[in-house]
C-alpha cells in the first residue's frame, strides 16, 4: 500500500532551506519516492496554514521510513531543522 510523507513547513531561513530542498528529490527517488507537492501556490480555505506544504509518495510505509532514516537524508536534515519549523507525518494511502 502506498504511503505519503506530508509536511507542513514554515521557513525561517530561505537560503539554508533551499540548500536542503534542492537535495531531497534525488534522495527520495532512491527509495521509490516522488514528490507530488513541493511548495507551490496555495489558497487557504479553512484554518491556519504554514507557508509551505510537501507531499511525497512512496511505494509503502517502510520505504518512507527508510528514506527518512537513511544516512544520506540524515546528513541534510540539520539544514531543514535549523531553517524551518516543520510537522511531518507518514500516512498510509487507500
Amino acid at each position: 500500500m502506498s504511503a505519503y510523507i506530508i509536511g507542513r513547513i514554515t521557513i525561517t531561513d530561505p537560503q539554508d532551506y533551499a540548500a536542503y530542498a534542492e537535495q531531497t528529490e534525488a534522495l527520495a527517488k532512491q527509495f521509490g519516492g516522488r514528490f507530488l507537492v513541493k511548495g507551490g501556490a496555495q489558497t487557504v480555505i479553512e484554518g491556519n496554514c504554514p507557508d509551505r506544504h510537501v507531499i511525497i509518495a512512496f511505494p509503502d510505509r517502510q520505504a518512507a521510513l527508510d528514506w527518512y532514516n537513511s544516512d544520506e537524508y540524515r546528513r541534510i536534515l540539520p539544514l531543514a531543522l535549523s531553517a524551518a519549523s516543520r510537522d511531518l507525518v507518514i500516512v498510509d494511502g487507500v
